[in-house]
């Protein structure tokens, strides 16, 4: 009997990408599981056609050969079917076997990536966060600071083995060494975490009386860290080895700090620009002069205000906004006028205020423009 099309076999198309392959062969491995087909005596026979459909389609150069020849790519013992001359498991075992290589391809990652490679006798420490929160003056010149992390560091009485008195840690009994256990349930092969040695490898006879064995214990550090100029909101800055110390001598976690910086009560931050709000009176104004604006380095600029201006009209400094992060220049201070309208007026200023109105007619472009342009809506409605 002839074989059947490998993309046939997963249910794919021959222009299906490598992880449609995978998924199409994930959905068959559970279709074909075992457990399932207790009543389907062909369950074994289609689950190593599946199987040797995968093995096939999932490798660049054995896909390239049979799409060019088919099965003929593969005849004489060439092919990707892993299995004897003539088809077919010869028992338990050689299934069990096909089926821990599936698992191992879809599942390895979450398993930890390998099988059988031994245990690690020294982990690596975590990595640490620190939330660090900055002014933007701050922000904006850079600054040197001292932080204090709880972390974990290195034991001293046992220079980070976890064994009292310096003694050498020894081979786990249960796992040999490998920080894992395998255990045959039916047609799987599942593999555990040691529970005697939790992953380590090793045991300790003597644990050290300091840090009960981990190789380190618990301590707050000082920490002095160097903010650039130019940092924003979610600046992440990476301290290498300064995170928390691996158990038993294993390298250390690295640090990372992320950089908060905090509200102004002048300025508002856009990147590397910088926006002020200036409030101006109306008699400012109207007839023009000079103010001074804030600057953050603490310095004072003179803009020039022009007669006539309105609120919301901006204004450009050139690089006074703030440096970019690891040079490239500096952004803009940008000045918005806010034509402040008076309150608690005196009678004479009241009075005052009504002669100039009946005398400024002409002198309110947008408000006369407004209205004409009211009056022509009202006159289109009513026809």
């Amino acid at each position: 009997m002839s074989k059947r099309d490998y993309y046939e076999v997963l249910g794919v198309a021959k222009s299906a990408s490598a992880d449609e392959i995978k998924k199409g062969f994930r959905t068959k491995a559970k279709e074909l599981h075992p457990d399932r087909n207790a009543d389907n005596p062909d369950a074994e026979a289609q689950f190593k056609e599946a199987n040797e459909a995968y093995d096939v389609l999932k490798d660049p150069e054995k896909k390239a050969a049979y799409d060019r020849y088919g099965h003929a790519a593969f005849e004489g013992g060439m092919g990707g079917g892993g299995g004897r001359p003539g088809g077919g498991f010869h028992g338990q075992g050689d299934f069990a076997s096909a089926f821990s290589d599936v698992f191992d391809d879809l599942f390895g990652d979450f398993m930890g990536g390998q099988r059988g490679g031994g245990g690690q006798r020294a982990a690596r420490g975590s990595d640490l966060r620190y939330n660090l929160r900055v002014t933007l003056e701050e922000a904006y010149s850079g600054l040197q600071k001292t932080i204090n992390v709880p972390t974990s560091v290195g034991c001293g009485e046992c220079n980070g083995t976890g064994a009292e008195s310096g003694a050498e840690p020894q081979m786990c009994p249960t796992c040999s060494g490998m920080g894992k256990v395998r255990a045959q349930q039916g047609f799987f092969t599942v593999e555990r975490t040691c529970p005697t040695c939790q992953g380590m490898g090793q045991t300790i006879k003597n644990p050290c009386k300091s840090c009960h064995g981990a190789g380190r214990i618990e301590k707050e550090r000082s920490l002095s860290v160097n903010i650039p100029a130019g940092v924003e909101t979610g600046t992440r800055i990476r301290l290498a080895g300064e995170g928390e110390a691996g158990m038993r001598g294993g390298p250390a976690g690295d640090l990372y700090i992320f950089i908060d910086v905090a509200d102004h009560a002048l300025f508002d931050r856009e990147g590397h620009h910088l926006h002020c709000r200036v409030p101006v009176s109306m008699s400012s104004a109207a007839l023009g002069g000079d103010i001074e604006v804030p600057t953050i380095d603490g310095g004072r600029s003179r803009v020039k205000i022009p007669a006539g201006s309105q609120s919301g009209r901006q204004m450009r400094l050139r690089s006074k906004g703030m440096p970019a992060l690891r040079g490239g220049g500096q952004g803009d201070m940008y000045i918005e006028l806010a034509v402040e309208t008076p309150v608690n007026l005196t009678s004479k200023q009241k009075e005052l205020l009504r002669e100039f109105e009946e005398m400024s007619e002409e002198n309110n472009p947008e408000s006369s423009s407004f209205f004409t342009k009211v009056k022509s809506f009202w006159d289109s409605m009513k026809g």
